[in-house]
């Protein structure tokens, strides 16, 4: 219902309108109305942390105790003198030691240690990897060996054929071919001067399977009567034209065809 009428000769009163509140800016959480940090409610964000603001970062959570997590310590195996079972043992005990611990670095850094160590010891070794189902970090060294001088290479080679290793010895000979020409020649006298023909065979004939004819008829330049026989003997057995390009590149190379017909006899 509506009110009473108004009186005659007075004006009604409209009631006072609400007084619209001042208008206030947006602030970021965790500051106050006067756009400083903390002083208003609201969560406060965290200050950076990091080398890029030059704060630490927060401490590694610690172990239960008080002390902080560590990785265990593994002993290293030392160079010394000695039987190279001993050796291989302490190596492959320090390989599965790192591995259960998922010290993936340090693990290859021990096995380009390994690769480094004396010939002789590579025999011993690799049956230690294998007996205690590390093939493929056997097969890692070999790779790292690959890369070691061209005398060492030989050294590595010969050794691992000697102990009736040869797929092993075929393998690290595979990845050398890679190398440049003069060290696989290097290597390859290397091997022949040791009495390993064999080895130097298996180089040479991996040589001329993964490189072009005209880089054998470069490698042969360092002596065209020992490598242009071994050369062509090994491109003969691939199938092909290579022992065809072999000649023409022997020939292109001012090796003369006497030494080039080589190939057909038993190289000494």
């Amino acid at each position: 219902m509506r009110g009473a009428p108004a009186a005659p000769g007075t004006r009604a009163r409209r009631p006072p309108r609400p007084r619209p509140s001042p208008r206030r800016r947006d602030t970021p959480a965790g500051t106050g109305g006067d756009g400083t940090p903390g002083s208003g409610p609201g969560p406060a964000l965290p200050a950076p942390r990091g080398a890029r603001f030059g704060i630490p970062d927060a401490p590694a959570p610690e172990a239960p105790g008080g002390a902080e997590a560590a990785p265990r310590p593994v002993p290293r195996p030392e160079h010394r003198a000695g039987p190279s079972a001993d050796l291989s043992g302490a190596v492959a005990a320090a390989l599965l030691a790192l591995r259960a611990q998922g010290r993936s670095g340090e693990a290859h850094a021990l096995l380009c240690e390994a690769a480094a160590r004396p010939a002789e010891q590579l025999p011993a070794l690799a049956a230690e990897l294998t007996r205690a189902g590390l093939a493929a970090d056997w097969a890692t060294l070999l790779w790292e060996a690959a890369s070691l001088p061209p005398e060492r290479l030989a050294a590595a080679a010969a050794a691992l054929g000697a102990a009736g290793r040869e797929g092993d010895s075929d393998a690290l000979l595979r990845q050398g071919a890679a190398r440049p020409a003069a060290e696989v020649a290097d290597a390859a006298l290397a091997l022949g001067g040791a009495g390993r023909i064999r080895e130097a065979d298996a180089l040479l004939g991996a040589f001329v399977r993964v490189r072009t004819a005209e880089e054998a008829a470069g490698l042969a330049r360092h002596d065209p009567q020992w490598f242009a026989p071994r050369l062509l003997r090994a491109a003969r057995a691939l199938p092909g034209p290579r022992h065809r390009d072999l000649v023409h590149a022997l020939r292109v190379a001012g090796i003369a065809g006497g030494q080039a017909r080589g190939g057909r006899q038993d190289a000494p």
